[in-house]
C-alpha cells in the first residue's frame, strides 16, 4: 500500500516548497515474537524470546515484554543496557527520534540491539499498515510521535493473544511522560514509569541505583540555598551570541585548580580566544568539555590565571562560605601585562557529559543512601549519587553518569551505572585510564572481522596489477625489539650510473581495508593505535597488524614504494611511487642494525645497504637543522617487567642510537614527498599534517628561564631558537641544554591534520618543512590509510570514490583523528605514571637529584633524569605551620622562608609512593636538600614508611 507524505520546505531564496515522499506500508513486518501464527514468525536478526521469564515484576507478573518511549532510550539507557533487562521491542518512532538527538545513545543501543542474547526486536511501526499514524491538523510532531508509539504498543498487545492465549503475553508501555502514561492507561495499554517498572523487580534491587535521576526540582537539596544563577534558555543565549553580548566557546575546566577554568571562544577572532573563569559562581555548573555561552567583564574585573594549586576536597553543601574564602586565594596583585580577559558563564548551550570513572567517598552518616562519587579527572566535579550498595562499592573503581545540576546543590546529581573492580589492581586501572582517555578498546566485532581476508592467503595475479615486484632487492627493517607490527622497510644500492637508489617501503595496508566497509569504518573511529606500557590496543585487528601487512622477514609482502635516485650527497635527482611487492630480508632492531654498521667484520649487501643509508641520512639531517628544524628533548621512560608478575622492575629513559634517527630521517623524507605529490594532484582535498608556530608569548617561560642563567634564547624564527638552543651551553652544567630543550617542547603548539581545502597554511614549525604528511605508519595511523588512497589514485593504482573529494568530510575525518590522536597521547602517559607508581611501591623511599622545571605560588615542579620522572613539591601542607613564602613571576623565582628557587636550580628530593588517597594514588616528593628548617625532611630511614614517623609520635603522646 503506498501512502504519500507531504511537508514545506523553505528555500534559501526564501520561498516555500512543498516535498511530496512516497511511504510504503506493508502487512509481511513479523511482530518478532517466535511462533506469532498471525505474522508467521517472519522477522530479521534477533528475535524475542517466546515465554519471557526475567525479569520477575510485583506490577505485572504475567511474561511480558517492554516497550519504551524515546526519553526513556535516551535517559535510561544504562537500565535497558542491564544484563537482566531483556524482550525489548524498539520502535521505529523511537530509533529515529534517538538518532537525531543523540549520537552516542543511538550507537549504544543499535550494538544493544545486534547483541542476541539481550532479545531486543527493532520494529518498523511506521512502514506497518496497522501501526502507521499519519500527522493530524493541529497536533505537532512530538504528539503525533507519542500516538504512534502507543498505538503500536495497543496493537501488540491485541496482537500477541495470538501467539499465547493460555499464558497472555502483554507489552508493556514504559515512559516518563506523565500525560502519555494517562492516556496509554485510558486507552488500555499497562503503562509505568521507568522508575515504578524497575522498583517492581524485586530480584534486581541493584538496577535502582542505574536509574536517572531526571527531575532538577525534584532532587534540590532539602531546604538548600540557591547557590548558582539560573541557565539562559538556549534561545536567549543565541540571540545574545548573536548581537555579540555573550561569546559561545568550549568549557576546560582546570586539573590543578577547582576554582578556575577558561573557556576557548569558537570563531576566526584573535581577540579574546580565551576567558579567564574564575569562582564557583561564575563557573555556574559548567563541566570540562561543555559548550558554553560567556559574558565578557569590563577591563576593570579581569584577572590573571591563578598560580595556586587547590583541589576539591569535597566540601558539604553548606561549606560554600568556605569556597568564598578559597576564592580570595586566587586574587593577587599582578602587573597589568599579566591580566586576561574573564567572564562568567551564562548558559549552557551543549552538554558534554560522558560516563565518569572513580571512586565512592562514603556518607558520614549512617544508614545514608547519598554519597558522594569523586572522578579520577581532576577537572570533572564530584557528583552526588544514591545507591544502597556502598559498603559494596567502596576501595572499587566505579563509573557514574551524570543526570542534571540542580542551582541549590553544591554538586551535580547522578547515578550509578558500573563497578569496575578493586583500585590499584592492574586490569581495572588499565580498563580506567582507557575509558578515561575515549579509546575504544572493545574487541573488533564479527561484522568487523568479516571483512578480513580468509586464510591461509597469499599474493594472487589479480594483486600484482598495477605493482611492481621488487622482491629481488636487499630490503630490510629496522625497529624497537617486540615490534610486531612492522609498517616501514627501506633499502639502498648503488645504480650503474654512480647515483644511490633508496626506497622507503610502506605496508600497503589500504588493500585490505577498502573504503566504506565495517573495517574501515571501524578503523576510522579509532584513528590510531595506543601503547600502553604492556598492552597495545590495536587500530585494525591483529591479522592484518602483526601479520598480513606486517613486513616481517622472509616472506611475500605487499607494500608501497616511494623511491629516489640520489647522488652522494642525498640530493634528490627524481622521485617515484609504486605499489610492489616486497620480500624483507631482515627485521632488525636499532642495536641489532647499529652493531652491523659499527662492526669492520661484516660487508654483507644489508649491512652495506644500512651504511649507505646512515651516510645519507647525517648529509639529511644535518641539512635539515640548517633550514632550522627542531632538536627537542623529552624524557621518555621505559619499564623492564618481571617475566611472571609483569610489574614493573626497572625504569630507565630511552637511549637513542644513530640508527633511530637514520630511520627517522627517511620517514620524514618520505612524508616530505608524498605530501607534495597529493597536494599536486588533489589541491582541495589533500590530508595534511601542519605543526602552527607558537605565539611569543608562549616562549616568556623558556626566555625567562634561560635569562636567569645569563643565556639567551631567540624566538623570533625557528631557524633563530634552534641556533639559540645549540648555543645555549654551560660547561659547568652539561644538563642544562637538555633542560631547555624540554621547556621548549612545552611552549610548542599541537600538530594537527587538516584538509588542504580548507586551510591556506600548511607550514610545518618543528621540522621547518612547507609541507608535511603521514604516510609511513598505516597499521597504526588511518591518516595514512587515507593517504596512501590519495597517493594511489594520484599514480593510477586504484580508483577513487566520493568521500575521498569532498573535503568537508575530509575535514570531519581530520577532526576526530585529532582527537583520538591527543587522547592516544594523555592515555600512554597515564600508563606511565600508573607503572611508576607500581615502581616505587615496590622500591619503597629512594631518594635523587633532580631540576627545577617550574615554579608555582606554593610549590616547585621538577624533573627527576634518572627515572624521565616528573613531580611537584609542595611547601605548603595541611595541618602544619605555613612557612614564608614570596613568588616572583618576573624571574621566576620562589623564597621560600630564606632559600630562593629558580628554574633549573639542582635540588635533592625524597620519591615515594602516597597511597594516603586511593583514588588519586600518587608519587610523592618532599625536599632533602637545600636543607630549610622545617620544610626539608632527612634522607635517613630511606627505607622508613611513610607513615611511620606520625605512629612514632603517637607512641610518644601515650
Amino acid at each position: 500500500m503506498l501512502k504519500s507524505k507531504t511537508f514545506l520546505k523553505k528555500t534559501r531564496a526564501g520561498g516555500v516548497m512543498k516535498i511530496v515522499r512516497e511511504h510504503y506500508l506493508r502487512d509481511d513486518i513479523g511482530c518478532g515474537a517466535p511462533g506469532c501464527a498471525a505474522c508467521g514468525g517472519a522477522h530479521e536478526g534477533p528475535a524475542l524470546e517466546p515465554q519471557p521469564q526475567d525479569p520477575a515484576s510485583s506490577l505485572c507478573p504475567r511474561p511480558h515484554y517492554l516497550l519504551p518511549d524515546t526519553n526513556v532510550l535516551l535517559h535510561q539507557i544504562d537500565v535497558l543496557e542491564d544484563p537482566a533487562i531483556r524482550n525489548v521491542i524498539v520502535l521505529q518512532t523511537v530509533l529515529q527520534e534517538v538518532r537525531n538527538r543523540s549520537a552516542p545513545v543511538y550507537k549504544r543501543i543499535r550494538d544493544v540491539t545486534n547483541n542476541r542474547e539481550k532479545h531486543f526486536y527493532t520494529f518498523t511501526n511506521e512502514h506497518h499498515r496497522e501501526t502507521y499514524v499519519e500527522q493530524e491538523q493541529g497536533e505537532n510532531a512530538n504528539d503525533r510521535n507519542d500516538r504512534a508509539i502507543r498505538v503500536a504498543a495497543k496493537w501488540y498487545n491485541e496482537h500477541l493473544k495470538n501467539v499465547s492465549a493460555e499464558n497472555q503475553l502483554q507489552v508493556i508501555f514504559i515512559t516518563n511522560d506523565r500525560k502519555n502514561k494517562e492516556k496509554a492507561v485510558e486507552e488500555g495499554i499497562p503503562a509505568f514509569t521507568c522508575e515504578e517498572y524497575v522498583k517492581s523487580l524485586t530480584a534486581n534491587p541493584e538496577l535502582i541505583d542505574r536509574l536517572a535521576c531526571l527531575s532538577d526540582e525534584g532532587n534540590e537539596i532539602e531546604s538548600g540555598k540557591v547557590i548558582f544563577t539560573e541557565h539562559l534558555p538556549l534561545s536567549k543565549l543565541q540571540q545574545g551570541i548573536k548581537s555579540g553580548t555573550y561569546l559561545q566557546g568550549t568549557f576546560r575546566a582546570s586539573r590543578e585548580n577547582y576554582l578556575e577554568a577558561t573557556v576557548w571562544i569558537h570563531g576566526d577572532s584573535e581577540e579574546n580566544k580565551e576567558i579567564i573563569i574564575q569562582g564557583l559562581k561564575h563557573l555556574n555548573r559548567a563541566i570540562h568539555e561543555d559548550i558554553v555561552a560567556v559574558e565578557l567583564f569590563p577591563k576593570s574585573q579581569w584577572v590573571a590565571p591563578s598560580s595556586v594549586v587547590l583541589h576539591d576536597e569535597g566540601l558539604n553543601e553548606d561549606d560554600v562560605e568556605k569556597e568564598e574564602e578559597k576564592e580570595q586565594m586566587l586574587k593577587t596583585a599582578v602587573s597589568e601585562k599579566m591580566l586576561k580577559p574573564t567572564g562568567r558563564v551564562v548558559g549552557i548551550i551543549k552538554r558534554n557529559w560522558r560516563p565518569y570513572c572513580g571512586m565512592l567517598s562514603k556518607s558520614g552518616i549512617k544508614e545514608s543512601r547519598r554519597h558522594l562519587f569523586t572522578p579520577a579527572d581532576k577537572r570533572i566535579p564530584r557528583i552526588r549519587i544514591e545507591t544502597r550498595q556502598a559498603s559494596t562499592l567502596e576501595g572499587r573503581r566505579i563509573i557514574v553518569a551524570i543526570d542534571g545540576w540542580p542551582r541549590n546543590s553544591r554538586y551535580p546529581n547522578g547515578h550509578f551505572v558500573k563497578n569496575l573492580g578493586d583500585v590499584g589492581e592492574k586490569e581495572t586501572e588499565t580498563e580506567v585510564l582507557l575509558l578515561e582517555h575515549d579509546v575504544p578498546h572493545q574487541p573488533f566485532s564479527q561484522a568487523v572481522l568479516s571483512f578480513l581476508p580468509k586464510m591461509p592467503w597469499s599474493i594472487t595475479e589479480r594483486d600484482m596489477k598495477n605493482r611492481e615486484d621488487l622482491r629481488h632487492l636487499c630490503v630490510c627493517s629496522v625497529d624497537p625489539p617486540g615490534c610486531t607490527d612492522i609498517d616501514d622497510a627501506l633499502h639502498c644500492r648503488e645504480l650503474e650510473n654512480g647515483n644511490l637508489e633508496v626506497g622507503v617501503h610502506i605496508a600497503d595496508v589500504s588493500h585490505f581495508i577498502r573504503p566504506g566497509n565495517a573495517l574501515d569504518q571501524e578503523s576510522a573511529r579509532r584513528g590510531t593505535t595506543v601503547y600502553l606500557c604492556e598492552k597495545r590496543i590495536d587500530m585494525v585487528p591483529e591479522l592484518l597488524s602483526s601479520n598480513l601487512c606486517s613486513l616481517r622477514s622472509n616472506v611475500d609482502r605487499l607494500a608501497f614504494s616511494c623511491i629516489w635516485e640520489m647522488n652522494h650527497n642525498a640530493e634528490i635527482l627524481n622521485t617515484r611511487f609504486t605499489k610492489s611487492v616486497i620480500n624483507s630480508k631482515a627485521s632488525l632492531t636499532y642495536a641489532e642494525a647499529q652493531m652491523r654498521i659499527d662492526s669492520a667484520a661484516m660487508n654483507d649487501d644489508i649491512t652495506t645497504s644500512l651504511r649507505g643509508l646512515n651516510k645519507l641520512a647525517k648529509i639529511l639531517k644535518k641539512r635539515r637543522i640548517e633550514k632550522g628544524a627542531l632538536t627537542l628533548s623529552s624524557p621518555e621512560v621505559r619499564f623492564h617487567m618481571d617475566s611472571e608478575t609483569h610489574d614493573p622492575i626497572d625504569l630507565q629513559t630511552k637511549e637513542l642510537r644513530e640508527t633511530n634517527s637514520m630511520v627517522e630521517e627517511f620517514m620524514l623524507l618520505a612524508n616530505i614527498s608524498v605530501a607534495k605529490k597529493i597536494h599536486e594532484e588533489f589541491s582541495e582535498h589533500a590530508l595534511l599534517r601542519k605543526h602552527p608556530a607558537p605565539p611569543p608569548s608562549n616562549y616568556e617561560i623558556l626566555v625567562k628561564a634561560a635569562k636567569s642563567k645569563n643565556l639567551e634564547i631567540k624566538t623570533d624564527t625557528a631557524k633563530s631558537l634552534a641556533d639559540s638552543l645549540d648555543r645555549a651551553e654551560s660547561p659547568t652544567f652539561p644538563y642544562l641544554n637538555t633542560l631547555l630543550r624540554i621547556l621548549a617542547t612545552r611552549c610548542m603548539m599541537q600538530a594537527v591534520y587538516f584538509c588542504s581545502g580548507m586551510d591556506n597554511d600548511f607550514h610545518h614549525y618543528g621540522l621547518a618543512s612547507p609541507i608535511y604528511t603521514h604516510f609511513t605508519s598505516p597499521i597504526r595511523r588511518y591518516a595514512d590509510i587515507i593517504v596512501h588512497r590519495l597517493l594511489a589514485v594520484a599514480i593510477g593504482a586504484d580508483c577513487t570514490y566520493p568521500e575521498l573529494t569532498d573535503k568537508h568530510k575530509l575535514a570531519d575525518i581530520c577532526k576526530n583523528l585529532n582527537f583520538r590522536h591527543k587522547m592516544a597521547q594523555y592515555a600512554q602517559r597515564a600508563s606511565v605514571a600508573f607503572h611508576t607508581q607500581l615502581f616505587f611501591k615496590s622500591k619503597g623511599i629512594v631518594s635523587e637529584e633532580a631540576y627545577i622545571l617550574f615554579v608555582r605560588k606554593n610549590a616547585i615542579v621538577v624533573l627527576i633524569p634518572k627515572y624521565g620522572l616528573e613531580g611537584t613539591v609542595f611547601f605548603e601542607e595541611k595541618d602544619k605551620p605555613k612557612p614564608r613564602l614570596v613568588y616572583d613571576d618576573e624571574i621566576p623565582s620562589l623564597k621560600v622562608e630564606d632559600t630562593v628557587f629558580h628554574i633549573f636550580d639542582k635540588v635533592k628530593v625524597k620519591i615515594m609512593l602516597d597511597s594516603s588517597n586511593l583514588q588519586h594514588q600518587k608519587i610523592r616528593m618532599s625536599l632533602v636538600e637545600p636543607q630549610i628548617p622545617g620544610i626539608s625532611i632527612s634522607t635517613d630511614n630511606s627505607n622508613m614508611d611513610p607513615k611511620e614517623p606520625e605512629r612514632k609520635k603517637m607512641k610518644l603522646k601515650k
